[in-house]
C-alpha cells in the first residue's frame, strides 16, 4: 500500500522568458511572485488554488504544463503509473519525471506538503 496526491501545477517556460511570464501569471492569477531562494528556477505563486502548488519554472525547453505528484512510496508510485502506459524520462534529485501516454510530462516527488495534509487528501493504492 501506498499513498499519493496531486502536489503542484507547474507552468515550464524557457529560461528567458521565466521572468515575463512570472510577472504574467502573477497578475492574471492574483497572486505573488516569490523567486525560491533555494531552487532559483522556481517561482511560486502561493495560495492561487488551495492546497496545490503552482510555480513557474525555467527550463531548457518549450513551453507547458506538468504536475508533480507526491507519494509515501516513490518506486511504487513510478511503477503503478508505469504499469498505467507512462514512459520513464529522466530523474533530477529525488524527481522521476515521466511521460503520460497522452505525451504530457509529470514528476513524482517525495512528500513535500505538510504531513498532516498529506495524510487527509492522498490516494491510497492497494
Amino acid at each position: 500500500m501506498h499513498r499519493s496526491r496531486v502536489h503542484a501545477l507547474i507552468l515550464d517556460v524557457p529560461q528567458e522568458s521565466a521572468p515575463a511570464a512570472a510577472a504574467f501569471w502573477s497578475a492574471a492569477l492574483g497572486a505573488p511572485a516569490r523567486p525560491d531562494a533555494a531552487e532559483p528556477e522556481f517561482t511560486n505563486l502561493p495560495d492561487v488554488v488551495p492546497d496545490l502548488v503552482t510555480a513557474i519554472q525555467a527550463v531548457d525547453d518549450a513551453p507547458r504544463y506538468h504536475l508533480d505528484i507526491e507519494t509515501d512510496d516513490v518506486r511504487a508510485e513510478v511503477d503503478r503509473l508505469v504499469g498505467l502506459g507512462a514512459t520513464p524520462v529522466s530523474r533530477w534529485q529525488e524527481c522521476h519525471v515521466l511521460r503520460a501516454p497522452s505525451g504530457h510530462l509529470l514528476c513524482v516527488v517525495p512528500v513535500a506538503c505538510d504531513p498532516e495534509l498529506f495524510a487527509a487528501t492522498a490516494r491510497r493504492w492497494d
